[in-house]
């Protein structure tokens, strides 16, 4: 149960003071950070009770969200609010619960997240169907969407038009994204590597749609719509269904479909470097599609994202496939340094340069057990190279973590600071020069370093 803490102060502080706090169940870490447009704007320490509680002074109303340790959740603020959190993370969103001034809004949220995960295995057979019978599915899901939504307008008659505005995104976007999918899914689902024909009114849902709110960019529901629309649009310019990696005249094509639906700079730019970066890794090699980094720099104008992609291309031409790799220093974590060349002596490995900016613990975690089990003849070396140094990914072999100090000979090779990955056989040559663990592609060339004997 919660207990409501009441707050005394001046009625000037009442105008200007939301309260945050809670308590969380098996923490994964001793803080929670509030977030506003992915802004950290504020960090609060656990009590020995594993409980915290703030006051935000002058906050704007709208969407916020926290993390802890490697999970975050949004939510809904206004000035004055009084929300406390209650939640277990061992199970995470369903633990959730709100209570307290402001709660309502944020439990409704909530719900709509988990019912969009638990859509996720009904649309695993409905992307099956026939254009027709998804039709039928999503005006049944659809009414029962915005029953949803008028039931809570009705039950809080004060409700902000900004929440309105967020709860009808919450509900509905996520089923919207889902059609502008079904095309492509449709297609490998069931096997025809062709796009089903469609009715003009399949896409009635556009619309209603914001396509430009720059508020909404980092809230997944909104995100994830724009995401699949403008891959649906580059889709219906002739390229046929994609399975394991976008062609670079795709990537083109896609660069300029943002650039011409897409109007806040903001929004845009954004969207240009997440493509760029994810087609690039989605290769999982060092080879550069030159035409698409041209029109990338083309049509970007944030100079720190394109200082940033420079550094990207300039990594990758430093080391490439067959190249000798070279040697620099590495500190394990009994503070020891190593030349990585006699840690990597006849061995097949993966060298995977991590920085938690980009990457978390849980996914390393997750992903390296699974290709270590999967690829016994290779070593999986992780090595930090920002962020907290002297701190190790838990419940990983600490025996193959290591971390580079910041004067490192490594940063020649990593000046962009993202995570990149390093195949090296046992001879000490490149076999892949900038893997990606996230990606499919990476499979066959860890095959064949798996099977790699000198």
């Amino acid at each position: 149960m919660f207990t409501i803490l009441l707050v005394s102060c001046g009625k000037g502080d009442k105008k200007t003071t939301t309260y945050f706090g809670g308590k969380i169940i098996n923490p994964k870490s001793d803080k929670i950070i509030l977030y506003a447009n992915e802004i950290a704007i504020d960090t609060f320490l656990l009590d020995e009770n594993n409980k915290f509680f703030a006051e935000l002074k002058n906050i704007k109303e709208g969407l916020y969200y926290f993390i802890h340790g490697n999970e975050n959740q949004y939510m809904y603020l206004e000035p004055k609010d009084s929300l406390l959190i209650r939640l277990n993370t061992w199970d995470f969103d369903e633990s959730l619960v709100f209570a307290g001034k402001g709660a309502d809004r944020n439990n409704i949220l909530i719900d709509c997240f988990l019912e969009t995960e638990k859509d996720d295995k009904l649309f695993y057979q409905y992307n099956k169907l026939n254009p027709k019978a998804f039709q039928s599915k999503i005006d049944s899901i659809k009414k029962i969407k915005y029953t949803t939504l008028e039931q809570y307008l009705e039950n809080h008659p004060n409700e902000t038009e900004g929440f309105e505005k967020i709860l009808n995104v919450a509900l509905t976007y996520p089923l919207y994204a889902r059609i502008e999918k079904y095309p492509l899914v449709y297609s490998k689902k069931t096997d025809i590597n062709i796009f089903p024909e469609l009715e003009k009114s399949f896409y009635d849902h556009r619309k209603n749609i914001e396509f430009n709110d720059s508020s909404l960019f980092y809230y997944p529901p909104y995100s994830y719509f724009i995401r699949n629309y403008l891959y649906n649009k580059t889709y219906s310019l002739g390229h046929p269904p994609l399975i394991k990696e976008y062609t670079s005249k795709f990537t083109v094509d896609l660069l300029n479909t943002i650039n011409s639906e897409i109007s806040s700079e903001t929004s845009r730019n954004a969207f240009l470097k997440q493509t760029v970066i994810s087609h690039f890794y989605n290769k999982s090699s060092s080879n550069i599609n030159g035409d698409t980094f041209d029109r990338y720099f083309e049509l970007t104008t944030n100079e720190t994202d394109k200082k940033e992609i420079q550094n990207l291309i300039n990594d990758t031409k430093a080391i490439g496939i067959n190249d000798k790799f070279p040697n620099f220093k590495i500190t394990d974590y009994t503070n020891k340094e190593h030349d990585i060349k006699d840690v990597i002596k006849n061995k097949n490995v993966l060298l995977l340069f991590w920085n938690p900016n980009n990457v978390s613990e849980w996914y390393i975690k997750s992903r390296i057990e699974y290709l270590a089990n999967k690829f016994q003849n290779i070593d999986f070396i992780q090595i930090k190279i920002h962020g907290e140094l002297e701190k190790s990914i838990k419940n990983l072999d600490i025996k193959n973590q290591y971390y580079l100090n910041s004067n490192s000979e490594a940063f020649k090779y990593l000046s962009s600071k993202m995570p990149r990955s390093i195949l090296v056989n046992k001879d000490g040559i490149v076999a892949n020069g900038y893997a990606s663990i996230s990606s499919y592609n990476l499979n066959s060339y860890l095959k064949n370093l798996n099977s790699y004997k000198n």
